[in-house]
């Protein structure tokens, strides 16, 4: 995928994807979110995200929202353990007003302590509803488990206790650390001149000034693997084994993102998913996951089972790992692999906003963005002697940890 890039003399990063749809998208992407957090921050960068949208110093929540609603488009935001993105969809000829908008929240929220007070009640209920879904509580338990004592353990929404807490000085005292133009992307995926894009937003933040500062971050302490059975009144056992993955910029991440694929990605013939689900019948569903972060990553298969199908299924799991450690694979079975997780991506990319968002992921970190082709021949690439190492780092069955809910 093409793209333009430009830097103001603010310092904000600009990076433009062109489209020929009619619907454009566009946004902030914070270098900041729950990693960053001070211990007494807990569930502040999610927070944050959800204040955005009560007010500024020349609108009200109500102004806000129906600001893109009145011409059909849409605001968006989410946070995760390293960025927040807050973003807007719409017909290419409202960007201008999307731009004007999304800068006046990114730099000019006020935070007011009335919206602040109604705004936690709101992230309690999530977090409580969260609480009620193990199948989804469990993988934040779980990243506390590899990642003990360290922020990227602490989940996104934070503590009740500590919200109820939260003042508005608290909220600016954050954003003054975090929200400078230094420190994020305006990212834009649209059928849109780029000089004109570069004008209109170097227009929205004539009065955003420079201000050197860019995220820094301390790294988790060594892994030790865990075992850890938590009671929980489920009427299944919920189970994740897993441990630290490769970090954004290893070389070796795409071998591993291809393995993970072949044991537990989204195809119906994954690994696992016919040894524990098509074979035995002993699972609804079963799946692994990568995720990377700027220094270090993580690797997890969920399953939900019966509790007293647990041993089985977590046998039928490590026998299918010590089968990807032992046996290379073959060239038919390779270029299949291959073929698939290309034909995978190939479709997934074919979603604009996907794009959009995976460019405001990329881009504040690593300052680039790889287009699909460029994924695609690292995918080619890979070798059966190369992913039967990086098997052999990853899938030892030493290094793994388990959380098993029951």
């Amino acid at each position: 995928m093409h793209y333009n890039q430009h830097t103001l003399p603010n310092g904000l990063r600009i990076i433009h994807a062109p489209s020929l749809s009619k619907v454009a998208y566009c946004g902030y992407a914070v270098d900041a979110g729950t990693r960053d957090e001070q211990e007494n921050e807990q569930g502040m960068a999610h927070f944050v995200e959800h204040l955005s949208f009560k007010g500024t110093e020349k609108r009200k929540a109500w102004h806000i929202i129906n600001r893109m609603e009145n011409v059909g488009g849409d605001l968006n935001a989410y946070t995760n353990k390293e960025e927040t993105v807050i973003y807007s969809a719409f017909l290419t000829e409202h960007f201008p007003r999307a731009v004007e908008l999304l800068t006046d929240i990114v730099f000019h929220s006020t935070f007011p302590q009335r919206e602040i007070d109604k705004e936690v009640e709101v992230v309690i209920d999530e977090i409580k509803l969260y609480d009620d879904t193990p199948s989804e509580l469990i993988f934040d338990d779980f990243e506390d488990l590899i990642f003990k004592n360290h922020p990227l353990g602490r989940n996104i929404l934070g503590k009740p206790e500590q919200l109820r807490n939260f003042t508005t000085a608290d909220v600016l005292n954050f954003t003054s650390r975090y929200y400078h133009p230094t420190n994020m992307v305006f990212f834009v995926l649209g059928n849109l001149d780029f000089k004109k894009v570069v004008r209109l937003v170097e227009k929205s933040m004539h009065d955003v000034l420079f201000s050197e500062y860019k995220t820094i971050r301390n790294s988790p302490p060594a892994y030790i693997p865990e075992h850890l059975v938590v009671p929980k009144d489920t009427n299944q056992a919920h189970v994740m084994i897993g441990g630290r993955g490769y970090d954004a910029y290893s070389e070796k991440r795409t071998a591993l993102y291809f393995l993970n694929n072949i044991l537990g990605g989204p195809g119906m013939n994954s690994k696992l998913n016919v040894s524990l689900r098509e074979r035995k019948a002993l699972v609804y569903s079963v799946e692994s996951n990568l995720t990377s972060y700027t220094d270090t990553g993580v690797f997890c298969i969920y399953f939900g089972t019966d509790p007293e199908d647990v041993d089985a299924c977590l046998n039928l799991t490590y026998k299918e790992l010590k089968h990807l450690r032992d046996v290379k694979m073959t060239a038919l079975q390779l270029n299949a692999a291959k073929k698939q997780l290309i034909g995978q991506i190939g479709v997934a990319s074919d979603n604009n906003e996907n794009n959009a968002l995976d460019m405001a992921k990329s881009f504040p970190h690593y300052n680039k963005f790889d287009s699909p082709e460029a994924l695609f021949l690292r995918i080619e690439s890979l070798t059966a002697e190369g992913l039967l190492e990086v098997a052999n780092e990853m899938f030892a069955e030493e290094m793994l940890s388990t959380l098993i809910y029951r």
